[in-house]
């Protein structure tokens, strides 16, 4: 097919450059004081995080440029890389780290299989659904090897244990198989099993049961699994309409744990108060919009559906994290995209930028 070429989508390129900077930003505002104590450089994590957003962000100008129906062919090869990848995480070859083993070891950096899976995932969806259209609505030879794919994949993240990433992963194909013409009672059926799955996890395994009662009353375990949803809290509480000022956190002196990865989001509003953290969520809405405004008007159903899912995985990230740092969702492991320290996140987000640009190129609104 051949496709005629524009630029790509200035808005959806800015918001993600806003979305990056801001981060840049907060992971050294977040960090300062627990990169001084503990490697004696307050610029410790800064400097690790500026290097990735530095390799996120020509990942993002080389997969921009080449046209993205050259990458349908990789769609396979990505996902059984990714596959293999979830499984050596869970040997010996997997960094353990706070009881999760979640990365391997490149010697230079850890990195996690789940971040990669992430994209591999919605590119094989597209790929294969736009080639099975005509069969979404049948369960047997539609939904069904779907989610047996999902089901595998998001049964290798919960072994590392990983519940919050599997959830996105399976939100994200949920939505995807509803946008490629699966039936609703199929996915209600398949909804519903998945919650009752979920319930399970949470009941069998102890500490998931622990970060649920904790999350229906916080301050009745104030002195372990409710801690880190309390401090979030009194971080977001504290930081008002306008915040404390930048680097002027509390919480960040050691009483807020993971807070310049998983609760970043509530050193920034402690910081820049209700109105910095109004802005980030604008501009993930705004990122959306964009992203959904590209799957709209791509050329072909395969661009479309990438599209859809890779704006999803996004965004439902985004609402997932900040919802636990807000304290409506239990306590789960998952980064804030663009904003949250780590290398892997950032460098799969930004590939994921990186296509949406790339398929904004081709949009057939101009």
């Amino acid at each position: 097919m051949r496709l005629k070429k524009g630029p790509p989508d200035f808005i959806l390129f800015v918001t993600a450059l806003a979305l990056l900077g801001i981060g840049l930003v907060m992971v050294f505002s977040s960090s300062a004081v627990t990169a001084g104590v503990k490697y004696d450089d307050p610029y410790f994590f800064f400097k690790k995080q500026l290097l990735w957003v530095v390799i996120g962000l020509v990942a993002m100008i080389v997969v921009m440029k080449i046209n993205y129906l050259r990458l349908r062919e990789l769609s396979l090869p990505l996902m059984v890389a990714a596959i293999v990848c979830l499984i050596l995480v869970i040997t010996p070859l997997g960094m353990e780290t706070k009881g999760s083993s979640r990365w391997l070891n490149l010697g230079f950096a850890g990195f996690a299989p789940s971040e990669m899976a992430k994209v591999a995932m919605v590119m094989f969806l597209a790929r294969t659904m736009d080639v099975n259209l005509d069969k979404m609505k049948s369960f047997k030879s539609g939904v069904g090897p779907y989610i047996l794919l999902v089901a595998l994949v998001c049964g290798l993240i919960m072994v590392q244990p990983d519940l919050g990433t599997a959830f996105a992963i399976a939100g994200t194909a949920f939505f995807m198989m509803i946008a490629a013409g699966a039936r609703m009672w199929h996915m209600g059926i398949m909804g519903l099993a998945g919650g009752v799955v979920v319930g399970a996890l949470i009941k069998i395994e102890p500490y998931r049961m622990q970060r649920w009662t904790a999350f229906l009353d916080p301050w009745k375990y104030a002195s372990d699994e409710g801690f880190q949803t309390i401090q979030s809290l009194y971080a977001l509480g504290s930081g008002g309409l306008f915040g404390l000022g930048l680097g002027r956190s509390r919480q960040k002196f050691f009483y807020l744990p993971e807070q310049h990865t998983d609760f970043i989001f509530a050193i920034l509003g402690e910081e820049l108060g209700f109105m910095g953290a109004a802005l980030v969520i604008g501009l993930f809405l705004l990122f959306a919009w964009r992203g959904f405004k590209t799957a709209i008007y791509a050329p072909d159903t395969f661009g479309s559906l990438l599209a859809a899912g890779l704006t999803l995985m996004i965004v439902f990230q985004a609402a997932i994290n900040i919802g636990v740092v807000s304290g409506v969702l239990p306590v789960t492991g998952i980064t804030l995209p663009f904003i949250s320290y780590g290398g892997s996140s950032l460098a799969f987000t930004m590939v994921a930028v990186g296509l949406l640009l790339n398929i904004s190129r081709y949009s057939t609104s101009r």
